[in-house]
């Protein structure tokens, strides 16, 4: 009798752990990222240039899915301050990030070899440093808040194993510790555009 609820208890944690593996998917992606500063104060504009972004989505389910991922980002902002109508000084605000995410998703197309989802939800991202491209202005991490907490969202396709990701994060977070400072109370907008490849999911 023990033998028999000892296997009855294995093929119970077996199956589960099976169930869980053929709803995970792994799904590594490397992209581009086009972040801008909002509230732009007088005297001074940005806009944004091209970073990167490299990491990992995990999505957990099926048509829907729970969607962690961490990811690490080098993004550039063009800042230019501007003196008068005849002097400006102008240089790349360059952040290093890491990032996570806690997104859901759902599959509006849902087929073996074809899907197109959305996704939604919270992140973080962790300031890891900053610095300038021509060294013209001298950003100073310390002026910087630590992180920045941020609403995602995205619209993904997926071909075979391949993914493309195309998506949005608007800052909830100041970028800077002191509203006085450079850029007020400016917060972070970030495009982003991924391409991956998506493994598991038992198809």
């Amino acid at each position: 009798m023990k033998t028999t609820r000892t296997i009855l208890l294995c093929a119970t944690f077996i199956g589960m752990a099976t169930a869980a593996t053929a709803q995970l998917k792994v799904n590594p992606q490397l992209g581009a990222a086009f972040t801008d500063l909002s509230n732009d104060p007088g005297g001074v504009t940005t806009k944004a240039a091209i970073g990167y972004q490299l990491g990992v989505d995990l999505r957990l389910g099926d048509r829907l899915y729970f969607q962690p991922g961490a990811f690490f980002g080098r993004s550039a902002t063009v800042v230019k301050l501007s003196a008068s109508d005849t002097t400006a000084i102008e240089d790349n605000l360059i952040r290093t990030t890491a990032k996570l995410k806690a997104l859901v998703g759902y599959d509006i197309i849902h087929g073996d070899h074809f899907k197109l989802r959305l996704n939604a939800g919270p992140t973080y991202e962790a300031l890891l440093s900053v610095d300038s491209k021509d060294d013209k202005i001298a950003f100073n991490k310390d002026d910087y808040n630590g992180g920045s907490f941020n609403m995602d969202a995205g619209l993904g396709l997926d071909l075979t194993i391949l993914t493309l990701e195309g998506g949005m994060s608007y800052g909830l977070s100041n970028a800077y510790k002191d509203q006085g400072k450079l850029l007020g109370d400016a917060k972070y907008f970030t495009y982003y555009l991924t391409l991956g490849v998506v493994f598991g999911g038992g198809k």
